[in-house]
């Protein structure tokens, strides 16, 4: 709330007063002490006794570039933007000097080209000092006179950018304003009319043959001579400064044009460096995914191979087991053939049994053998006779295949 402009001040060449200061420089008056305690809630009438208490002006100075008083004070004016009849008769106080200054740079600022030239002139008739500080804190002793034409004829003062105005003879030209007149017009003036009377006189008494020797070689009236030589003069200082303002314009658009063709190459050099710096990117990556997916596809192989190798064990290790799996069969199958033949071997040793028991002797073999085969355990896969088994002591139906 403290740093708004006033709601109800108008705007300054399209844009808010405040913003005729930069944006930085802004800043650092917002976050300076002085205008924290001394700036805040002061209006047109109680500005006018800090502006009386200033003792030098400036910008900003040292390396965090504090602002001076002077600057704060000049920012209140732009936020608050006193009437136009205040401003004026800051400018025509003749007691202090800094408080002249200060409503001198405000209209500066803010106020129309006729306005300046007709309220600044007149101040190049003050000849007192002034004390400056500059940028690295130190003091400087100016004048007025040198303050004021230096706003007149500059772009740039204590830090702040001033707006254009025309050159005054453009303004004498187009009728805008009057030509201007000297301070010391006046006295010449008296000297011309004291010398006409003194001639009158002269002309009024007869004139001797040395009087008239005099005028014979006078020739024409020195007053006269001096209005001549003073139009001459002036002229010629007219033209010189209009020479010297237009040499200095057309080296202001030189030197403008010099930084539009360097900010021309440098934006050039900065695409070329920028399409440089993309096409090292673009190649950067190319060269990622290139080197991501050969990667990918050593690790594809090394996958495929463990695979195999895995396949391969797997295969080994079946091929063992269906081996341990047939030697084993085939072991039993001996030992049962080994069995039957040594029952056989007994049955005869003891004597040929009764006809009773042979038969009983079939028929338990008929049964054993339908047993067997029913049991499935006498298969010709060994696999298959070894799980039916398996399935025969857990009290399971044997496999059929």
């Amino acid at each position: 709330m403290a740093n708004r402009t006033d709601p109800l001040a108008k705007s300054v060449h399209g844009t808010n007063p405040q913003n005729l200061v930069e944006k930085i420089v802004r800043s650092k008056i917002y976050q300076n002490t002085y205008w924290k305690e001394q700036c805040f809630g002061l209006t047109a009438e109680t500005l006018v006794d800090k502006a009386m208490e200033l003792d030098h002006l400036g910008g900003t100075f040292g390396g965090a570039r504090k602002p001076t008083p002077f600057l704060c004070l000049l920012l209140k004016m732009l936020q608050i933007q006193p009437d136009k009849e205040i401003v004026v008769e800051f400018i025509k106080n003749e007691d202090y000097k800094y408080v002249r200054v200060l409503g001198a740079f405000y209209l500066r600022l803010t106020g129309s080209v006729s306005d300046v030239y007709q309220y600044l002139e007149p101040l190049y008739n003050d000849y007192r000092k002034l004390r400056r500080k500059l940028n690295d804190g130190s003091f400087s002793l100016t004048h007025v006179d040198e303050f004021i034409d230096e706003i007149l004829t500059t772009d740039y003062s204590c830090d702040i950018a001033l707006p254009r105005v025309q050159k005054r003879w453009n303004l004498e030209a187009s009728g805008i304003l009057e030509p201007r007149r000297s301070a010391l017009e006046d006295d010449f003036e008296e000297e011309e009319e004291d010398k006409e009377e003194d001639d009158e006189d002269d002309d009024a008494r007869p004139m001797d043959t040395d009087d008239r020797h005099k005028e014979y070689y006078r020739g024409r009236s020195p007053a006269r001579e001096r209005d001549r030589d003073r139009d001459r003069d002036r002229d010629r200082e007219r033209d010189r400064d209009r020479d010297r303002d237009r040499d200095r314009d057309r080296d202001r658009d030189r030197e403008r044009d010099r930084k539009h063709d360097s900010y021309k190459y440098r934006d050039r050099d900065y695409d070329r460096e920028y399409d440089r710096g993309r096409d090292r990117d673009r190649e950067r990556d190319r060269d990622r995914d290139r080197e991501r997916d050969r990667d990918r596809d050593r690790g594809i192989d090394k996958d495929r191979d463990r695979d195999r190798e895995r396949e391969g064990r797997e295969r080994d290790r079946k091929d063992r087991d269906r081996g341990r799996d047939r030697s084993r069969s085939r072991d039993r199958r001996d030992r049962d053939r080994d069995r039957d033949d040594g029952d056989h071997r007994r049955k005869r040793v003891r004597g040929s049994p009764s006809p009773q028991r042979e038969e009983e002797g079939k028929k338990k073999e008929k049964k054993e053998k339908k047993e067997k085969k029913a049991d499935g355990t006498d298969h010709p896969d060994p696999e298959i006779a070894e799980a039916n088994r398996l399935r025969a002591s857990l009290g399971l139906k044997p496999l059929r295949v």
